[in-house]
């Protein structure tokens, strides 16, 4: 790899990572906050999933579970303040969960 593609891609994971911080920075009880397919691997980067009960695309269960969550397979789920999904095909349970957590 050459180096400005390295430092390109250095960028990029530094944005991610700062993207990362800031939403462990908002999963306080009152803000909602909404994770489908692949997305719980940010929640799990930024540390804030353990005693969470969740689902996520069936890959990220053995990291959900490691990093201390419950992991199930469920169309939806809503821990509190946290709604996840597993896939898109599940979008029309989603965004009923989503609107109640929004209305909530």
């Amino acid at each position: 790899m050459k180096e400005s593609q390295r430092r390109q891609w250095q960028k990029v994971g530094e944005g991610l990572k700062s993207g990362v911080v800031k939403s462990d920075k908002t999963m306080r009880p009152s803000k909602p906050i909404a994770a489908i397919c692949h997305a719980p691997w940010t929640l799990i980067e930024a540390g804030v999933v353990r005693g969470r009960r969740m689902t996520s695309w069936p890959s990220l269960r053995t990291d959900l579970e490691n990093a201390g969550a419950t992991w199930v397979d469920e169309e939806v789920v809503t821990d509190g303040n946290l709604v996840t999904s597993r896939k898109p095909g599940d979008l029309p349970a989603f965004t009923s969960a989503l609107l109640e957590v929004f209305a909530g």
